[in-house]
């Protein structure tokens, strides 16, 4: 049954937490309360075409195993995690404005594409606080309608995670057109048809980028001969420490900097990200090894 009445798209649409003092330890976020997202999504609703049957009039396309299926939005939910491709391909020219790329994510193995920077660091926050399975750029085509006629709009990322999944738009705050809502309106409708996560990330909050890619230096395996991982857990188990605290009480402090970016990035320690990473950042316990 699809909700009705004021805010019924907010409840589809993710809502980054402030990280305030108790919530601003990243082993505890979830990559959507660390993005800035695009809200009044209700205040365009009204130009959407919202018939009694517009959940059979609107459709989707996607790709499986190289070809095109289309289905109405209601059935939608049956698209698998695995076997999907873009239903368009990425444009490579020399002369294009935006910057496309491939991003390895260490929670599927692969490399994903992507078509800007904000897209590529969408991808690395999934990567960290998703518990991610898979991830898919340009998962489908919508076709829906507005009081102007029909129109089409494809969303950037539909990612898979272990709690639900996510429909997924990036544009920088400053170039959501009244247009965009309207798509991002249409989207964030079919989310909650779907019982999905939809958001809009227009930006970041403050120090999460740099940080990310701080940490994302040491997110691949590491030989641990040493015995720092165990070591550095040990050594917060009482409280946190500052990183550089922590990384001068060991026999090996530049190994233990590697280890200590690689455990905040397994979520195993857990850093404030109110500030910048630093020799001072507060380092504390974070979840069990999985």
């Amino acid at each position: 049954m699809v909700a009705t009445g004021e805010g019924r798209l907010d409840a589809a649409v993710g809502r980054g937490a402030p990280l305030g003092r108790a919530a601003a330890w990243s082993h505890r976020c979830g990559w959507d309360d660390l993005a800035v997202s695009c809200g009044g999504l209700d205040e365009v609703r009204g130009a959407l075409g919202l018939g009694p049957d517009w959940t059979r009039c609107w459709t989707a396309t996607w790709r499986y195993a190289g070809n095109e299926v289309n289905c109405p939005v209601r059935d939608l939910g049956s698209v698998p995690a695995a076997g999907c491709e873009p239903v368009r391909r990425f444009s490579w020219r020399r002369d294009q404005r935006h910057r496309s790329g491939l991003q390895f994510l260490v929670s599927t193995g692969r490399h994903h594409g992507f078509e800007s920077l904000e897209e590529a660091r969408l991808l690395l926050a999934l990567d960290f606080a998703a518990d991610l399975v898979n991830v898919l750029a340009q998962p489908l085509r919508l076709r829906y309608s507005t009081r102007s006629g029909p129109r089409e709009h494809i969303p950037d990322f539909l990612a898979f995670s272990r709690t639900g999944r996510w429909l997924i738009d990036v544009r920088p705050a400053a170039r959501v057109t009244q247009q965009d809502r309207v798509a991002f309106a249409a989207s964030a409708e079919v989310a909650l048809l779907l019982g999905w996560r939809y958001v809009v990330v227009t930006g970041w909050k403050p120090h999460v980028t740099s940080t990310l890619d701080t940490l994302s230096a040491q997110r691949r395996p590491l030989t641990d001969r040493l015995g720092m991982a165990d070591a550095l857990v040990a050594a917060v188990a009482a409280g946190p420490r500052p990183f550089g605290e922590l990384a001068g009480s060991t026999v090996a402090p530049p190994v233990a900097r590697a280890w200590l970016l690689h455990l905040l990035w397994q979520r195993r320690l857990g850093v404030e990200l109110g500030s910048a990473l630093s020799e001072t950042s507060l380092v504390c316990a974070g979840k069990e090894y999985r």
